[in-house]
C-alpha cells in the first residue's frame, strides 16, 4: 500500500462542490460555544455532501481564526446562514418540510443503532451546546430526539464527534450517493 497524494484524491474545487447535488439534510448548531467545534461541523458536512449548516444563537460564524483552523476551507463549500434564535432557524425549518431531529439524551429518544433513515424526507439535526445540549425548548419542537449509544464512563460524547458520527450514519443508509 501507498498513500496517496492530495492530487490523487480528485476532490472538487468549493466552486465544483457548491454545483452538485447535496443530501436532504441540514445541521442545526444550537448555542456551540466552541468555534472550533464549529469549525468541525463545516468539515465534516463537507465531507458528507450536507446542505446548509444554520449556525444560532452564540455559536460563532465565519470568518472566524478557530472555525478557519478546523474547518481548512470548508466555509467556502458549505453553504450557512447565521439565525439569532435556533426555535426560529427550526420553525422555518419544519415549514420547509424537514423532520427536526435533535441529538440529545431524552426519556424516549431513538438509539441510532436502530434509527432508520427515510430517504423520501429532508432532515434538520440538531446539535447543542457543549455543556447544557439542545434546550428543551427545541426538543419541545422536535419531531423526535435521537441518541449514541455509549458503555463507558462518560454520558457524552465531543457534539462535532456526535456530528460525524450522526450524519455518517445518515448518508450510509441512503440508496444514493450525490452526483458528483
Amino acid at each position: 500500500m501507498r498513500k496517496l497524494s492530495l492530487q490523487e484524491l480528485n476532490r472538487l474545487s468549493p466552486e465544483e462542490y457548491k454545483t452538485r447535488d447535496k443530501h436532504p439534510v441540514v445541521v442545526v448548531l444550537d448555542n456551540i460555544r466552541s468555534a472550533n467545534n464549529t469549525g468541525s461541523f463545516f468539515r465534516t458536512s463537507d465531507a458528507f455532501a450536507i446542505e446548509k449548516i444554520f449556525l444560532c444563537g452564540i455559536t460563532a460564524s465565519p470568518p472566524h481564526r478557530d472555525i478557519q483552523k478546523t474547518a481548512i476551507g470548508a466555509t467556502n463549500s458549505v453553504d450557512w446562514e447565521y439565525v439569532k434564535s435556533t426555535v426560529l432557524a427550526v420553525q422555518e425549518l419544519k415549514a420547509k418540510g424537514y423532520q427536526i431531529i435533535s441529538v440529545e439524551q431524552c426519556d424516549g429518544s431513538l438509539s441510532l443503532d436502530s434509527y432508520s433513515v427515510n430517504d423520501n424526507i429532508k432532515t434538520a439535526y440538531v446539535f447543542g451546546n457543549e455543556v447544557s445540549g439542545v434546550s428543551q425548548e427545541i426538543i419541545d419542537l422536535s419531531d423526535s430526539c435521537l441518541e449514541i449509544p455509549q458503555w463507558g464512563t462518560k454520558h457524552s460524547l465531543n457534539v462535532s464527534v456526535s456530528a460525524g458520527i450522526v450524519l455518517w450514519n445518515h448518508v450510509s443508509q441512503l440508496n444514493h450517493l450525490p452526483k458528483k
